[in-house]
């Protein structure tokens, strides 16, 4: 079976979903992706946006750190990292967290079916160092501390509905989410060295207030089948949650996290890794290994996915780009921000027609937290 086949099937939406799993565990022990001609061809000359991207793909500046959001009343925060689009009629909203401490929460820009942007608002106060999350298949964003002990905060991207912290989901340096609707768990990441990877049981599929925290377990290797086991402690009041298991796997700083047709993908910045999990199958594997000097791809963060089957890794430094790896397991960039080294790209999420990336350079051109500058790119997108 052809890499192309299994790695979109395990991408794709809609119609795909039952087919994910199975296609990724016939082609077990593939390759990791490698370096190569992205499906958009080479990077143009940088735009009046300091963003280079492939012919036919344009840029905007959608918000700025500390200046009102255009046509809103709304200050946009410092420090933009993890975000998400959400449906709202025939428009969207974009959320975004605010990863400053003290502080912190989120915010939200809404916009029309034209893309013209017509609110903007908080969503989430009084909080610390909100780094990453992710979306729920109800509509609410998941917002995570990432701080010792930090909390995860489900939060309404409308504004209307006060957040609500989940300390049922564990105490620790939280990074990302992403739920999986078909075995009704959400799995997270956790931003330290020795990190590892978790998954959420709720007693109830929708209500986050109870439920189990697992922790993976797995011996030495990159591949191969892997356990799950609770958390006595999720609190962390008497250890870690990260040291209460036997045998729970060590990650080298977990960071983004994207769930799709069966697979869950993170990605681990310490050894420049994206790991794939077949959430059928229990076996985990290496989508991407950084193998050095030349590798488009460095600094990995934060990922999001897009209809075609390519997933968009964001970069933590590197050369600020936003690299993609493509279902024939080829790795290339897709934009390269100019000029903002003292920054990184943060919170890549499509519109929900999938014809428009929001990503954010958290530091801008300054290097500090309020010089963050939140974009828009839009273009021939393949589907």
């Amino acid at each position: 079976m052809e890499r192309r086949t299994f790695l979109r099937g395990a991408v794709l939406g809609g119609s795909a979903a039952a087919l994910g799993g199975t296609l990724w565990r016939g082609a077990a022990h593939a390759a990791p992706a490698q370096p190569g001609t992205g499906p958009y061809g080479p990077l143009g000359t940088a735009d009046g946006n300091g963003i280079r991207l492939p012919d036919g793909f344009s840029s905007r500046v959608v918000a700025r750190s500390g200046r009102t959001v255009s046509g809103t009343s709304y200050t946009w925060h410092n420090a933009p990292d993890g975000g998400a689009c959400f449906a709202d009629g025939d428009g969207w909203i974009y959320v975004s967290n605010s990863e400053i401490n003290p502080s912190g929460g989120a915010g939200a820009v809404r916009f029309s079916p034209s893309g013209e942007i017509t609110d903007a608002y908080r969503v989430l106060s009084g909080t610390r160092q909100n780094c990453a999350g992710g979306a729920t298949p109800w509509n609410t964003w998941l917002s995570c501390e990432e701080v010792d002990r930090g909390l995860v905060y489900e939060t309404d991207p409308w504004g209307r509905k006060a957040a609500v912290r989940r300390d049922a989901m564990g105490r620790f340096k939280h990074e990302a989410t992403a739920a999986d609707p078909v075995r009704e768990v959400v799995y997270l990441t956790e931003d330290v060295p020795d990190s590892c990877f978790y998954r959420f049981r709720p007693t109830t599929w929708g209500d986050l207030s109870g439920g189990t925290l697992e922790v993976l377990t797995m011996g030495s290797g990159t591949s191969g089948r892997v356990g799950w086991a609770r958390v006595p402690d999720p609190s962390a009041s008497s250890a870690a949650t990260r040291d209460q298991v036997p045998g729970a796997k060590r990650f080298d700083g977990g960071e983004g996290c994207f769930y799709a047709d069966g697979i869950c993908w993170f990605t681990t910045k310490g050894d420049n890794r994206v790991w794939s999990y077949d959430a059928a199958a229990q076996t985990i594997e290496l989508a991407y290994d950084d193998a050095g000097d030349g590798v488009p791809l460095s600094g990995v963060d934060n990922v999001t996915g897009a209809a075609s089957g390519d997933l968009y890794v964001a970069e933590d430094g590197g050369d600020m780009e936003i690299c993609l790896i493509t279902p024939d397991g080829v790795v290339a960039p897709f934009l390269r921000v100019g000029g903002q080294s003292g920054s990184e790209i943060t919170g890549p999420a499509f519109s929900p027609d999938g014809g428009r990336l929001y990503f954010s350079s958290q530091r801008g051109t300054s290097g500090s937290s309020s010089g963050g500058i939140t974009y828009e790119v839009s273009g021939p997108f393949r589907g």
